[in-house]
């Protein structure tokens, strides 16, 4: 097996063969993407047989934008015949992987596609207990042990690969499944509730999603994201000249701050996360989140970036590297990291956490 198949958004292919293409040229795996548009995956060949293992562990899959899923696979099977789709599949498998944990018989997330998941749902129960029958799948779940894939792109046509389980997207297809809150102010909320399952690992939130702490929500209107950090007992300053939604402010949680969101700074020096979904170009939202980061405003921030409709790759890359070099240059130690996610659209969604400071006078998280 030497190809690697990545989950994208629809629309979004392009930037995900991109963004492979150079991350496997950093790890000396070289090969060619596939794609088609509007599939809502990608295909990265490598020329040597061996690499693209290689590739799915050493790269680590949090770095990779737009990819929501990541791994190894062979030729694609064509018209398996409908009396036994089984047996190619699992012939596939024989003698590449043994002991795996878990079964996901998926699609791409394309309208399309989706009309296979009945069956896909449908050929799980027969595939796991023949995988079980020949010692590729254990008899029970098992989380660290290796994924199997089966990736249906119409019907009777399939890719068969697996993933590692401490270096892939731990939900199928790879999106999580979220549900609308019957009281949000609208639909952004989601966006930022996948941001904290993608960026801080669960067993951290309760020090760093704690009731009690104090965040700021630029650009805030209506709320969505406001609401979120509501849900998780912050006191919030919701800063827009848009209206908020009575029902946070009612709450006694939020403040609501009538100014530009771009202008805004604060007076407080307890506040821990800034949050920020603005319609704005992604330069200026770049150099304002810097700035609070470089000043010590905050300590975590999470935002997103508009992306304009050509060279989004490029556009992100951009943004990031500037992001970084201005932290540098103050000597400010960070982590930063971007996604495409599920829930958003033209943009992706990018997470940064201030370490350190050698900046006289700032924040500094080991105090």
């Amino acid at each position: 097996m030497n190809k690697i198949a990545l989950y994208c958004r629809a629309g979004f292919e392009k930037e995900c063969a991109a963004e492979i293409s150079a991350k496997a040229a950093e790890y000396d795996v070289f090969g060619f993407a596939r794609v088609k548009e509007k599939s809502g995956y990608v295909l990265f060949e490598c020329y040597q047989p061996d690499h693209a293992d290689r590739l799915i562990k050493k790269l680590p899959f949090c770095e990779l934008i737009f990819a929501r899923q990541m791994m190894v696979v062979g030729e694609l099977l064509r018209h398996l015949p409908s009396h036994d789709r089984i047996s190619s599949i699992v012939g596939m498998l024989i003698g590449v992987i043994e002991n795996g944990g878990e079964l996901r018989v998926e699609v791409a997330d394309t309208n399309k596609s989706k009309e296979l998941l009945k069956f896909c749902r449908k050929l799980t129960v027969p595939l796991r207990k023949c995988l079980r029958e020949h010692k590729i799948l254990l008899t029970n779940y098992a989380p660290s042990q290796p994924v199997i894939h089966v990736f249906f792109i119409a019907p009777g046509c399939c890719y068969v690969g697996y993933s590692y389980s401490n270096n892939n997207s731990p939900f199928y297809m790879g999106i999580p499944r979220l549900k609308l809150p019957a009281d949000a102010p609208s639909r952004s909320t989601l966006k930022l509730e996948e941001a904290f399952h993608v960026f801080i690992p669960i067993d951290e939130w309760e020090d760093r999603l704690a009731s009690g702490m104090h965040a700021v929500d630029l650009g805030a209107c209506p709320g969505g994201w406001t609401y979120q950090l509501v849900q998780r007992g912050m006191m919030v300053q919701a800063i827009d000249n848009g209206m908020i939604d009575q029902r946070l402010i009612d709450g006694g949680q939020v403040t609501h701050v009538c100014a530009d969101g771009c202008k805004y700074e604060p007076t407080s020096n307890k506040i821990y996360w800034l949050v920020c979904d603005m319609l704005e170009k992604p330069a200026r939202v770049t150099q304002l989140i810097s700035k609070w980061l470089v000043k010590g405003w905050c300590r975590e921030a999470i935002f997103n970036l508009k992306l304009p409709m050509k060279k989004r790759y490029e556009e992100v890359c951009k943004n990031l590297a500037r992001l970084e070099e201005q932290l540098s240059t103050q000597e400010i130690n960070a982590t930063i990291r971007a996604k495409q996610l599920y829930h958003d659209r033209e943009e992706v969604t990018i997470h940064v956490r201030r370490i350190w400071s050698a900046i006289p006078g700032s924040r500094n998280e080991r105090d």
